[in-house]
């Protein structure tokens, strides 16, 4: 059977049996958070119980590395909304050590793309179009400089109120221990949870 049809199997199963009722709750963050995290797969179930989150606690943003590439992207819009509209009060920038955009190639990543059938000249057409291809593609060299860089871009956004708390993270993937690297309280830059 194929990756779909085991899906569908089981939303069928799913939605019959009304397992759904466990997690009903309505759009606004019970805890007044939004969280821009990796989408790491370690993290699925890791970083909710790491952090004590259950379904309706937090609006969850999900994107390669936890990054915040461009101020008037997607995620920085999903958090403008989460706040104004959705009742956030804080907002979590939570990356984890051993992540894939670390050190990324952009080069390498465009030779897949290659091998599986974007063309040289799609490539070479996008450059020409005046998409930096290489700064867009790229990760970033050190994780908690990556965390502080995006605290800084939501922090310094002009639509992004004042007053709201950011803090940046950076969570084990293998025991969910968590290190603070921004604390937006203004508590100190750096401190780690308790052991």
């Amino acid at each position: 059977m194929d990756r779909l049809h085991t899906l569908l199997e089981h939303n069928r199963a799913f939605v019959e049996n009304r397992e759904y009722e466990q997690f009903k709750t309505d759009k606004f963050p019970g805890k007044g958070l939004a969280i821009l995290a990796c989408m790491d797969a370690r993290l699925v179930e890791l970083l909710p119980k790491a952090m004590g989150l259950k379904n309706g606690d937090v609006k969850l943003i999900k994107n390669a590395g936890a990054l915040i590439t461009h101020q008037w992207g997607s995620v920085m819009r999903s958090l403008i909304v989460a706040v104004y509209e959705l009742r956030a009060e804080e907002i979590c920038v939570v990356a984890h050590h051993d992540c894939g955009m670390r050190a990324i190639d952009p080069n390498k990543v465009l030779a897949h793309a290659q091998e599986r059938g974007v063309s040289e000249e799609t490539i070479v057409t996008l450059r020409g179009a005046g998409i930096d291809l290489d700064n867009w593609l790229k990760g970033f060299d050190n994780v908690a400089d990556s965390v502080r860089h995006s605290v800084h871009t939501i922090r310094n956004h002009p639509l992004m109120p004042k007053d709201i708390p950011v803090h940046g993270m950076v969570i084990h993937p293998s025991t969910g221990r968590l290190e603070v690297i921004v604390n937006g309280y203004g508590e100190g830059e750096k401190a780690a949870a308790p052991e």
